[in-house]
């Protein structure tokens, strides 16, 4: 029994002998009275009392319901968002993946490359055996065979008409390349910085020498074999020189054909315009 029953069983004890003791004087019951508004004071302030805890109780427990409530919101998007960042992770690890792949994809075909690169420039140096050093070279650079053939070996000076010694090469050249559809062939000429004498037929400067030349040069491997999708010729005169112009040796230097042999990369740029 809690404090407050006990002292309304005490009240109540008292109100029964107030009525039983009838009899008592005045002085007695006036005593009775004032224990039993003592009492009745008490039961009220232990009334209120409770009142008060009881609505302290309810504000407590809806505060805690409240943060529950909350607390369980809480975890609720807590899980939410570790589940998206959990499918965020499994997307960017399966994109990593697909890079990771074609990385490796374009790698094996680029490797490809540089051993066609190295096989070709074997196979075209081998059948170019024999020819002067200082006349014909055949080297790589950036992935690519050059094979430079001096103006001594192809023309005389002014000359776009290849001779005889320059026509051999070229035809042991294109009976290399033939039959290799995965190699552009682009024939560039060049020139030193002394212009072409006033008056040569079909031509104005060294653009056009540059330019005649390396079509005679294109003309002449395409008629040994070569496609003539397969060969581009380009002029470029003076303007992409190995050495200054400074001296004949240096102008000789100058005065070749470059003829460039490029491997195709077609399965390379299909895995780069994929991506």
């Amino acid at each position: 029994m809690n404090l407050l029953s006990a002292r309304l069983a005490t009240l109540s004890l008292f109100s029964a002998g107030a009525l039983l003791l009838g009899g008592c004087n005045a002085k007695e019951i006036a005593a009775l009275q004032q224990q039993n508004a003592a009492l009745t004071s008490s039961r009220d302030q232990l009334q209120a009392q409770k009142t008060a805890l009881e609505q302290e109780k309810s504000r407590n427990e809806a505060a805690l319901r409240s943060s529950l409530l909350n607390k369980n919101q809480q975890v609720n998007q807590l899980n939410d968002n570790l589940t998206g960042a959990e499918q965020a992770n499994s997307a960017l690890s399966a994109d990593l993946r697909s890079k990771e792949q074609r990385i490796a994809e374009m790698q094996r075909i680029l490797d490809q490359k540089d051993a066609a690169v190295k096989a070709l420039r074997q196979k075209v140096g081998d059948a170019l055996l024999g020819f002067n050093a200082q006349d014909l070279q055949v080297t790589v650079k950036n992935g690519k065979v050059y094979v430079s053939l001096s103006e001594q070996l192809l023309f005389k000076s002014g000359s776009t008409k290849v001779d005889p010694k320059g026509q051999e090469a070229l035809k042991k050249l294109a009976t290399a390349l033939k039959g290799n559809q995965d190699v552009n062939v682009l024939v560039e000429g060049h020139t030193d910085n002394v212009p072409i004498a006033k008056g040569t037929p079909g031509m104005r400067d060294n653009w056009d020498l540059s330019v005649l030349r390396a079509t005679e040069i294109t003309r002449l491997l395409t008629e040994n074999g070569l496609p003539t999708s397969q060969v581009t010729p380009s002029g470029r005169a003076q303007y992409v020189p190995v050495a200054q112009n400074d001296t004949p040796a240096n102008k000789a230097l100058n005065r070749r054909t470059e003829i460039i042999l490029t491997p195709k990369l077609d399965e390379l740029f299909q895995i780069l315009e994929a991506n």
